[in-house]
């Protein structure tokens, strides 16, 4: 089986995909300042280009793992993720308290995803 490795780089790769299981991690990145639903407004925009450049979409993402800085905004991480996954599809997902490289970051995400046929 081929792995696939989307812009990689010495330290990592964007995307890599093995078995037509793909991987990759979002952090906020136009704006920093930006709230909890800001930061992840603007992860979930870049997560939708990640996915498809590997055929696939949010209907497709299998789990995600969050890690978040302060549990006190995961009300808020709740309603921009209820209202970013259309009915029925959510993944299974897991959300850790963490402290994140940059502290200028709210909230990070690790998704597993289905990618599209040619990636199989």
């Amino acid at each position: 089986m081929t792995i696939h490795r989307i812009n990689p780089c010495q330290r990592w790769s964007d995307i890599t995909v093995y078995n037509g299981i793909g991987y990759f991690v979002e952090v906020p990145e136009a704006d920093l300042s930006a709230d909890i639903k800001g930061q992840l407004t603007q992860i979930f925009e870049q997560a939708e280009a990640s996915l498809a450049k590997i055929d696939s979409d949010k209907g497709r993402i299998l789990s995600a793992t969050i890690y978040i800085t302060d549990f006190a905004n995961v009300s808020a991480l709740n309603e921009v993720w209820d209202a970013w996954f259309p009915e029925g599809t959510a993944p299974s997902r897991a959300c850790v308290k963490a402290e994140l490289a940059n502290p200028d970051y709210l909230v990070e995400i690790a998704f597993t995803v289905a990618a599209g046929a040619k990636f199989q």
